[in-house]
């Protein structure tokens, strides 16, 4: 079983004095994106953290994935703008086709639709490196440490006690600290503890095969495309290196959806589980796929160019009631795994962060800022569970589907007006926050971090901490920091290509619920 060692650092109160200065301290189970993203924006609050994952090294591991305006908003607050321009695609639309590549309908992105941030297209190991050499670089080299397994907590009225174990060793050590954070995943062991005999990941039946391959860029060069339903076969394609453009290429990411019947959905299943990075097989996706041609896309090259392809079950967890309580709570994957609709995993676990950051910096106990960000997120996050299960563009996909199989001259003719105005509706429930809310919501950067006596302390660990020499309270109706200080969006470079709009978004009841795909 190994030896237990206790660890001395994050010891002592909320708010604690070290030589006389307050510190606040949290523990962080999981350095994927929401977990460095909660790293970065705890620091910035004046929070001191330490990020644990039992990963042997962090590589850059998986495919692509969508950053939505809200996310690149947080991350470009948090300093993060330059290198996400410099990585990044900003996604100029999305665009639905048939499996024919007949257009079916679609909608500007970004700034093309009055975001005053665009919408990244990102290498999802690109951008989990980004975060890392982040937050080594602002909270230390020891501020994230790998091969450490979080085994269990103990809560009592002094802290947290987080045992761990080292994976090089075996030994187990406990960590000490006024909060936990789970951040670890859909398979999260935070969550397991919090919620003992909760049921596995739910599945609906579609299987998803990942890959990249460099290639010629397609339409715009930022597009989106969506070809097909999921409702039996469907394909999505779109470009995620800003270094490949520059030279006249295209990395290309795609996703191979396939709907499985029951009984082989069900084995599948319990074959495979759900492992982002599951090798899959070109035998397995490519037959499927075969006679796909959509015009301007080479759906079989595709496929077979990839040197790797990962295979990954759609699924996700019902929501829940609480994340967790006092002081130990659920942040991403690990409190609201969600289907991959509406470009929302990442994306929400950004706002995640924040949020946990602005609600622990204005609270005067640890227990009431995670049950700030909580009565916050929870909500919302549970209420995009539900749409992106309930996929309502897809089953508009399908209709197409259904009445014209082999394809069409003018979409008009197979969807009526009213159909077609559906798509904003079903686009609505889960991914567009509002333009203008957006654009105008007060920043999320909490006061005590700018300008509140910060000094930066070494712990005995080497971890640097931010420690604030006095504790910070908004006072009641106190004007919010201006949004655009400081963070002000870059204007689109001159002759850069601009996308009409073609959808109109409009308010939305509440301003942080991302309102579809």
């Amino acid at each position: 079983m190994g030896s237990l060692i206790t660890s001395g650092w994050f010891s002592g109160p909320w708010f604690g004095l070290v030589s006389g200065v307050a510190v606040v301290r949290v523990i962080v189970a999981g350095a994927g994106i929401g977990g460095l993203s909660a790293a970065l924006s705890l620091h910035a609050a004046g929070i001191e953290t330490i990020v644990i994952d039992s990963a042997a090294a962090l590589r850059p591991l998986g495919v692509g994935i969508n950053l939505m305006p809200h996310a690149v908003r947080e991350l470009t607050e948090l300093g993060l703008g330059g290198e996400l321009e410099s990585t990044g695609i900003p996604t100029a639309e999305m665009v639905h086709f048939d499996r024919h590549g007949n257009r079916i309908w679609g909608f500007a992105s970004g700034r093309n639709i009055g975001y005053r941030w665009p919408q990244y297209s990102i290498h999802r190991g690109e951008l989990q490196m980004i975060l890392l050499a982040a937050v080594r670089d602002r909270l230390g080299a020891g501020a994230v440490r790998t091969a450490t397994a979080f085994v269990s907590f103990a809560e009592s009225s002094a802290g947290v006690t987080v045992r761990v174990r080292e994976r090089s060793s075996g030994t187990l050590r406990e960590l000490r600290g006024d909060a936990l954070v789970g951040a670890d995943g859909l398979d999260s062991r935070v969550r397991a503890q919090l919620h003992p005999g909760e049921p596995p990941p739910r599945w609906g039946g579609v299987m998803m095969w990942r890959g990249v391959m460099e290639g010629a860029p397609f339409l715009t060069g930022r597009t989106v495309a969506v070809a097909g339903t999921n409702a039996a076969l469907k394909f999505v394609a779109y470009p995620i290196s800003r270094q490949a453009e520059r030279r006249g290429r295209a990395l290309l990411n795609w996703v191979a959806e396939v709907k499985l019947p029951g009984r082989a959905a069900l084995g599948s299943l319990d074959r495979n589980g759900a492992d982002w990075n599951r090798e899959g097989r070109l035998g397995d996706v490519l037959p499927r796929f075969a006679d796909w041609e959509l015009g301007w896309l080479d759906v079989p090259a595709l496929i077979t160019g990839a040197p790797r392809i990962l295979e990954y079950p759609m699924v996700d967890r019902d929501p829940l009631p609480s994340w967790g309580a006092g002081r130990v709570t659920l942040l991403g994957d690990a409190a609201h795994p969600m289907y991959p609709i509406g470009a929302n995993g990442g994306s929400q676990a950004v706002l995640d962060a924040r949020v946990l950051a602005w609600s622990l910096a204005r609270a005067d106990t640890p227990a009431e800022g995670l049950a700030a960000y909580e009565s916050q997120r929870l909500p919302i996050v549970n209420a995009i569970v539900l749409a992106c299960r309930d996929m309502p563009a897809d089953r508009l996909l399908q209709t197409v589907s259904t009445r014209a199989p082999g394809g069409f001259e003018r979409i008009e003719d197979v969807l009526s007006a009213a159909e077609l105005a559906s798509f904003d509706q079903a686009y609505r429930a889960t991914t567009l926050p509002d333009v203008a809310a957006l654009n105008s919501r007060p920043s999320l950067t909490p006061l005590p971090a700018v300008g509140r006596g910060v000094r930066v302390a070494a712990d005995g660990l080497g971890v640097l901490g931010r420690l604030v020499h006095r504790l910070h309270r908004d006072p009641a109706g106190a004007p919010q920091p201006d949004p655009d200080a400081a963070v002000a969006p870059r204007a689109a470079p001159e002759g850069e290509a601009h996308v009409p709009r073609v959808l109109q978004v409009q308010r939305h009841p509440h301003r942080d619920v991302p309102v579809e795909q």
